[in-house]
């Protein structure tokens, strides 16, 4: 008998993305770093939020997302109608990362154990929130979309593509860390940055199997699937 919760494709993507963002407001707030694809925003949000005190993380994602968006449109040579939903995701998971640090605080716990624990907690959370976004239809955040656009257009395999995406955006968060800081800060590149990037696959591979044996990934709303199935293929 199969006894699976059916249709929550369309909730695996909203609570996807409001989870990755409670992931990454974990990563910050345990001031060992923050993982290598969210590095380069959280530069930019912690060099302009100095000057501008209303310009928040989630308003840093937003900006360097779209740009990731622009950049990628110059590439490909036109700007698809799935480019358009991705914004969607990117302003949803945004908006989340900003209610989550007005919940949380947006410093760095003050005790030891407590940044451990908020680490620890936000690389569980994230594998999980990627685990239930890799299981829906629906449009990702800027990131996934670059990679997989450029692995369907020059023919080369996706994790290849995300590997080199993600030691580029390291590079560019060192580079832009060192520009502005002028010194190279552990709050950004740190022991979590290191351990997302060593334990992260497996991971999300684990929770993966275990969201499949409670949960059917099908849609709820399947004229919604359709119809995006049919715009964007």
């Amino acid at each position: 008998m199969n006894n699976r919760i059916g249709k929550v494709n369309e909730l695996a993507w909203a609570l996807g993305n409001i989870l990755i963002a409670l992931s990454v407001c974990f990563s910050a707030k345990s001031g060992f770093g923050v993982s290598m694809v969210v590095a380069p925003a959280y530069v930019l949000y912690l060099k302009v939020s100095q000057t501008l005190s209303w310009f928040t993380f989630g308003m840093a994602e937003y900006c360097f997302q779209m740009l990731l968006l622009l950049l990628l449109s110059i590439v490909m040579r036109k700007f698809k109608w799935k480019y358009l939903l991705t914004v969607i995701t990117v302003v949803f998971y945004s908006v989340w990362l900003d209610i989550w640090q007005m919940m949380f605080g947006k410093e760095v716990y003050s005790l030891y154990w407590q940044r451990v624990c908020s680490g620890v907690v936000g690389l569980l959370i994230g594998a999980f929130a990627i685990a239930l976004m890799l299981r829906t239809y629906l449009p990702q955040e800027a990131y996934e979309m670059v990679v997989k656009e450029l692995a369907e257009k020059y023919h080369k395999n996706m994790n290849g593509v995300k590997w080199i995406y993600d030691i580029t955006s390291l590079g560019i968060a060192i580079l832009m860390m060192l520009v502005t800081f002028h010194t190279f800060s552990f709050r950004i590149i740190g022991v979590y940055t290191i351990a997302a990037a060593a334990i992260n696959a497996p991971l999300i591979a684990f929770a993966g199997r275990m969201l499949e044996k409670k949960f059917d990934f099908s849609p709820c709303f399947f004229k919604l699937y359709e119809t995006y199935n049919r715009k964007v293929n």
